[in-house]
């Protein structure tokens, strides 16, 4: 998508743009007659993905563009050839190339480039990280945040593929949340690894109710082979079987009124029976003794 037009039509068009891809911003130029700019968008599953080229622009997020009540959304800016200015309450930041920063929607921000500037944002809900963050800055040549950046480049530069977008956009969010929480070796091959595993973990707590799960079925959500999955789980020293197990089998403290029975089933087993006789085995008590103690400590927590 480009923004050319005659000038008199060209700063209402590029706000319409740029409201309809990230949000209202409130834009203004160092040369508003020759400004030319390009700005190209793709959807990645729970992510969408830009390519803003622009010559010097301030880029405002003022009080009367935030609407009460609107969902909050966090803007990942990745600059490619000049520093770009961004600064949100009681921050301000200067991120150089190499880096990214992270603002968010729903608090007033400035975000300049001071010349021309080639930027990949990501544009995600604030649901999807369980932190907060305001004017963030991040570390992209190097360990998690240089995967994720080095990520972010390679998914905008490959074809569209609707069957894999779900996947790489929740790859994405995997990665970010990585870089901000993850206490991991900067080492590549164990950056890539750990966030492999956390994805394929991800993958086995989010679909435990599925009776087909199993590690062909989670290998195929996360996009290896099964013999890649297997060898990650044996830096944990259990098995994609035992996880999946060991998961299941945790399930009556988050279970609410459901009977252990229906619990069993639901999660796979073959009776009541099975499923207390693992439980046991695994944590030295029986089903209801766990979910009475989980119950009272929650409780006494209130």
């Amino acid at each position: 998508m480009k923004t050319t037009a005659t000038p008199t039509e060209r700063a209402a068009q590029r706000s319409a743009i740029i409201a309809d891809i990230y949000f209202p911003l409130q834009l203004s130029y160092r040369d508003p007659a020759t400004f030319q700019g390009r700005l190209e968008r793709r959807s990645t599953g729970r992510v969408s993905l830009s390519r803003l080229c622009t010559e010097p622009t301030c880029y405002e997020r003022v009080p009367g563009l935030i609407r009460q009540g609107e969902a909050g959304e966090y803007l990942v800016t990745i600059p490619s050839l000049v520093p770009v200015l961004f600064r949100q309450p009681g921050r301000d930041i200067t991120c150089t190339p190499g880096g990214f920063i992270i603002g968010h929607g729903d608090e007033p921000y400035r975000f300049a480039c001071q010349a021309r500037n080639d930027l990949l944002v990501m544009k995600i809900a604030r649901s999807a990280l369980a932190e907060r963050l305001c004017a963030t800055f991040f570390d992209g040549r190097k360990g998690l945040g240089g995967l994720f950046a080095k990520t972010v480049r390679r998914v905008h530069a490959i074809p569209s593929d609707p069957a894999a977008a779900e996947v790489l956009g929740r790859h994405l969010i995997e990665l970010l949340a990585l870089d901000r929480h993850a206490e991991v070796d900067s080492g590549a091959a164990t950056v890539i690894r750990a966030a492999h595993l956390k994805r394929a973990q991800d993958v086995v707590l989010r679909q435990l109710t599925d009776l087909s799960l199993a590690p062909e079925t989670v290998a195929a959500a996360c996009g290896i082979w099964k013999h890649d999955l297997h060898d990650l789980f044996g830096d944990t020293e259990t098995t994609v079987v035992q996880f999946i197990r060991e998961a299941r089998l945790k399930a009556p403290r988050d279970a609410g009124g459901l009977s252990l029975a229906l619990i069993a089933y639901r999660f796979g087993f073959s009776d009541q029976a099975q499923f207390s006789r693992l439980f046991r085995a695994m944590s030295g008590q029986t089903p209801s003794s766990c979910r009475t103690a989980f119950r009272e400590g929650r409780r006494g927590s209130d």
